[in-house]
């Protein structure tokens, strides 16, 4: 058994529309029933908002301590790579000091327990990423009735259809994440280019495509999924919106044509082919049969997915048609000091 690792928390950021829910962030960090080594908090090119920070928290900076939280250091910087999601985690990742780095988003609370539940399964040095429970807050107060929870990683949250307790997986989900340092060290950071970048199509699929890359590289890689490590994450009015849940799925279809050109479609869409054979067919059924009961919501469900699927499908056409004309490319390297990490995309701007 390994002794229990330290454990660095990466939050990024990119607006000060989110201020609340950045402090908030902090704030569950910060209480953790299991201490995190550190906080890095990774600030996307805005530098108003990387100074309002350092303001709010006494001046921290990379190396300095938040007042009043001894037991957390918190370190402020800037994205020293490329502007984006993935970027900005490899900055974390190269500043980071603890032998397992998580990864929390900004609109989004931990519950207390969370990096306990990491910690532990980090005892079998097999283990290289663990990833936990991401529960929706709908900002509405309560989930749109058409709203499939079999989509609700649309909203980057646990969606029906994965397996409950702690179980072995493909992938973990970024936003509620951890992985062993030496993962890094061994098959390099998040692709850049691949992943949301803050004002282009919500693309994704960064963590999936990191996580089959360490399995192919590490021989006897474990990767766990433990729903008792528990997040909370805010889901506001504009995603609740069937325009943003059709638009965010096109962008996975195009994003899963990037993992599968990286890494192999066989890899790449194991698990989305189990998804869309048994997870979505029954969905379905569900949203018809509660149509048929007179339940409210059955038939916006039932229609959500058909749509759902219809836009991936149309995503990945023509993602994998664009890869294959070599309009895409995917290249890997190590991160470094820089935070820049692995991974160039280039990309057309309509895309």
């Amino acid at each position: 058994m390994s002794p229990a690792p330290r454990i660095s928390v990466v939050v990024c950021v990119h607006t000060e529309d989110r201020w609340d829910d950045i402090l908030a962030a902090v704030a569950s960090v910060h209480g953790q029933s299991r201490p995190a080594h550190e906080l890095l908090l990774v600030v996307d090119h805005h530098p108003a908002l990387l100074a309002r920070l350092g303001e709010h928290f006494g001046g921290a900076r990379a190396g300095a301590s938040a007042p009043g939280a001894p037991a957390t250091p918190l370190r402020i910087m800037a994205n020293s790579g490329p502007r984006g999601l993935s970027a900005g985690r490899n900055t974390g990742i190269a500043a980071a000091g603890g032998e397992v780095i998580a990864f929390l988003d900004d609109d989004a609370v931990a519950e207390r327990d969370w990096l306990r539940h990491f910690a532990e399964a980090y005892a079998d040095p097999a283990v290289m990423a663990v990833g936990g429970r991401t529960e929706p807050v709908w900002d509405s107060g309560r989930r749109p009735a058409w709203f499939p929870e079999e989509f609700d990683w649309v909203v980057g949250c646990t969606y029906r259809g994965l397996p409950p307790g702690r179980v072995r997986v493909r992938n973990v989900l970024g936003g509620n994440a951890s992985f062993r340092r030496s993962a890094f060290d061994l098959v390099g950071g998040f692709a850049v280019g691949i992943g949301r970048d803050g004002g282009r199509r919500p693309l994704g699929g960064e963590e999936t495509e990191l996580c089959i890359r360490i399995t192919q590289a590490v021989p006897g890689a474990v990767l766990l999924l433990d729903d008792r490590s528990v997040i909370h994450h805010r889901v506001p009015a504009e995603r609740q919106r069937f325009g943003y849940f059709r638009s965010r799925a096109y962008a996975e279809g195009l994003s899963k044509a990037l993992v599968a050109r990286s890494v192999g479609a066989r890899d790449g869409l194991a698990t989305e082919r189990r998804y869309a054979t048994r997870v979505l067919p029954a969905g379905v059924l569900r949203g018809v049969r509660d149509a048929l009961l007179r339940r409210p919501g059955g038939a916006g469900r039932a229609g959500a997915i058909v749509a759902g699927v219809a836009a991936a499908a149309g995503g990945y056409a023509r993602g994998a048609a664009r890869a294959r004309r070599g309009e895409i490319s995917l290249r890997h390297r190590g991160v470094d000091g820089d935070g820049n990490g692995a991974g160039v995309v280039r990309e057309e701007a309509a895309a």
